[in-house]
């Protein structure tokens, strides 16, 4: 039961501060989600797969959060907890540092600024990153099958996400300036 209402309480947090945002951002008249509109081709196929996968994914963390099973020991459930906490707090982190130019999917419309510093300066994806490792907390919370899949499609297309659409993104749109942070700042953590 424990592990239930941990996971909840990380999921409410989690995804409060996504919609949070949102909905703070709309007040301002800035439209935050991006995904799938305008695009064409592969990126459009991304974005509309990560907006399909990211919706099926945190169903399937409810339903495994009631059913409440695990095939993992607890110490791995307890490092679940530590590591989906994590995310949570890298997800809130990068989305105030990014302040008003945080979106979801990417707009060649919308005036924003590149965001290097605080946790920028660690992590060009921290977003991303905080994502990924909510999921990967909560699968080895309430450890199967389903949710293995799911979660792993999830952190690929997330991937693929950065990778194809938004990187190039940067690149056309902030230039030298970005080229100069990816050459110091790794995808996901660390600097070179």
């Amino acid at each position: 039961m424990i592990f239930q209402i941990i996971a909840i309480v990380i999921l409410t947090v989690f995804y409060g501060c996504y919609f949070t945002k949102m909905i703070s951002q709309r007040k301002k008249g800035i439209q935050t989600d991006q995904i799938g509109k305008g695009k064409v081709g592969f990126v459009k196929f991304i974005e509309v797969t990560m907006k399909i996968i990211t919706i099926i994914v945190p169903i399937a963390e409810i339903i495994s959060i009631f059913v409440n099973f695990s095939v993992l020991p607890v110490w791995a459930r307890i490092a679940g907890i530590c590591i989906a906490v994590t995310g949570v707090s890298v997800f809130i982190t990068s989305v105030v540092t990014m302040r008003d130019s945080w979106r979801a999917g990417v707009s060649k419309t919308d005036k924003t600024e590149l965001v290097t510093s605080g946790i920028y300066s660690f992590s060009r994806n921290p977003a991303f990153l905080g994502f990924d490792l909510v999921y990967l907390g909560i699968l080895l919370m309430f450890f199967n099958l389903p949710l293995y899949i799911i979660s792993l499609l999830a952190i690929i297309i997330l991937h693929l996400q950065i990778v194809n659409v938004e990187e190039d993104f940067l690149i056309d749109t902030f230039g030298e300036e970005y080229l100069n942070y990816k050459r110091k700042v790794c995808r996901y953590f660390g600097r070179r």
